[in-house]
């Protein structure tokens, strides 16, 4: 028919398909998506319409699993309903006049709600936290709940694993979650589920990618998060893995890296829902509720001494509706009035975020940001300095903790009111695709300890300088978009 053999009509049915997979390209990505990570989706199906495509298929949903997320809901409908009225804290010094509303938003977002009557301290050294850890587990009389990203069984971590064991003989319920893909990609991970299953641990993986299991969601959904919890008594969280500060990786022994993380230690009624957190992952996996090891989050006396702390848990990741951590981070970046100190080793904002931090700047507010000399992650590590530029024109100030560190630890300070600490970075991975717990703490000793951890990173950083920046090659400055161009794929 007019001539056109075999191959022409493969060649017009090609460029059909071709324009149709455009269009709907064009109506599917943009649906529920940032424009920034739209418009980056687009190019890549655009430019490599096949791998662009498949790319898509395979990790362009963010969401949980519809089973998750009403999971989620089911739980924070729990939370919500046994702790109304409950929002109990100290009135021993004026509470900034913004900090009801964004305890408001807080509790609108996660379910958690403030409480006060709550002691915290914190370890910036990494061997100090493991064997404070190893101590206070060596004390649990009930149950021990175990949550992190990373947990191997190594030199490092060995005391940890025999605490853990010696809790199981003394009749202690021992529950420890990890995430799967993170740890299997870590050295001796079959050593470690090997001695978790020895030491009569009841353990579990997180978010596991078994397709031949019936367990599938997106492959880089993670559960970043780092949690122990002793009888509901005592809790640790912030950004340590339980692995040792090499994380076991020739490259990095090699390179002589070492992680500088930071944990913070609580007792009181805040453990309660650091254990909510980690109950819901575990019914996430299970299916089983522990309603036995349920503890209320309320605290019997609020506490009138002058260092009690009031804190609030905020859980975010794919399996709530909205961006928690982001949503709060920007809060507490509008309200600032002083200072500003931001520490995070894998800085990458969003457009909200970078003129949230820039607008600080002009409204006269002191913005420091610590980051690592050096990166273990390529990619992310050089879309970070892609930032660098408009930061310190804005006026941000840009320490950058030296080598061979590095710094892994992940807080905030708001002037000298408000902390924050977890397990989220200030990057698009944090704010969608990771599951993730943040703790917001009221109190003027907590924040004045945080200070001098800052003070601490400033003493061996080396802070970098406009003039210092504009020197750096074109090939750099080339890597470095290219990088960011790349971030905003989710």
């Amino acid at each position: 028919m007019f001539g056109i053999n075999a191959a022409g009509w493969i060649l017009i049915f090609g460029v059909l398909v071709d324009f149709l997979v455009r269009v709907t390209a064009i109506i599917v990505v943009p649906r529920n998506r940032r424009p920034a990570t739209a418009v980056a989706w687009l190019m890549a199906i655009f430019f490599l319409p096949y791998i662009g495509v498949l790319t898509f298929l395979l990790i362009g949903s963010y969401k949980l699993p519809k089973k998750r997320r009403d999971k989620q809901q089911a739980i924070n409908q729990f939370i919500l309903e046994t702790t109304e009225g409950i929002d109990l804290v100290t009135k021993n010094h004026a509470w900034p006049p913004w900090l009801e509303s964004v305890v408001e938003l807080n509790r609108n977002l996660g379910a958690m709600p403030l409480v006060g009557g709550n002691n915290a301290s914190l370890i910036g050294d990494y061997a100090r936290s493991i064997a404070a850890m190893a101590a206070d587990v060596g004390k649990a009389r009930r149950y021990v709940h175990v949550e992190f990203y990373i947990m191997s069984y190594d030199t490092a971590s060995e005391a940890f694993f025999d605490a853990l064991g010696a809790a199981v003989k003394r009749g202690v319920t021992v529950r420890v979650l990890l995430d799967h893909i993170a740890s299997i990609r870590s050295p001796h991970h079959r050593r470690t589920t090997k001695k978790l299953t020895e030491l009569g641990v009841q353990w579990l993986f997180m978010l596991p990618v078994q397709p031949l299991r019936g367990k599938y969601q997106r492959p880089d959904l993670r559960n970043h998060r780092k949690l122990l919890i002793i009888d509901g008594k005592i809790g640790y969280m912030g950004s340590q893995n339980m692995i040792d500060r090499s994380y076991n990786k020739r490259g990095n022994i090699r390179r002589g890296l070492q992680w500088q993380d930071l944990m913070t230690r609580l007792d009181g009624p805040i453990v309660a829902g650091l254990n909510a957190i980690f109950i819901t992952d575990w019914y996430s996996e299970t299916n089983e509720l522990l309603m036995r090891e349920t503890d209320p989050i309320t605290p019997d006396v609020v506490e009138e001494a002058p260092d009690s702390l009031d804190c609030q848990v905020v859980p975010s990741g794919p399996g709530f509706e909205g961006e928690n951590n982001l949503r709060l981070f920007l809060a507490l970046l509008y309200y600032a009035q002083n200072r500003i100190i931001v520490t995070s080793p894998y800085f990458v904002p969003d457009e909200a975020m970078l003129y949230a931090i820039t607008t600080a700047t002009q409204r006269g507010v002191e913005v420091e940001l610590f980051v690592s000399e050096i990166g273990d992650q390529g990619l992310v590590y050089h879309a970070q300095r892609s930032y660098y530029e408009a930061l310190l024109r804005a006026g941000v100030r840009i320490y950058m903790y030296q080598a061979p560190y590095i710094l892994h630890a992940k807080h905030f300070t708001i002037d000298d009111d408000v902390a924050v600490i977890g397990s989220s970075n200030m990057d698009m991975r944090s704010f969608s695709l990771n599951m993730e717990v943040s703790l917001m703490v009221r109190g003027r000793s907590f924040v004045s300890e945080m200070r001098e951890i800052e003070d601490g990173y400033r003493k061996v950083s080396r802070e970098l300088t406009l003039d210092d920046w504009l020197t750096q090659p074109l090939r750099s400055t080339i890597l470095d978009n290219l990088a960011r161009l790349t971030s905003a794929l989710q």
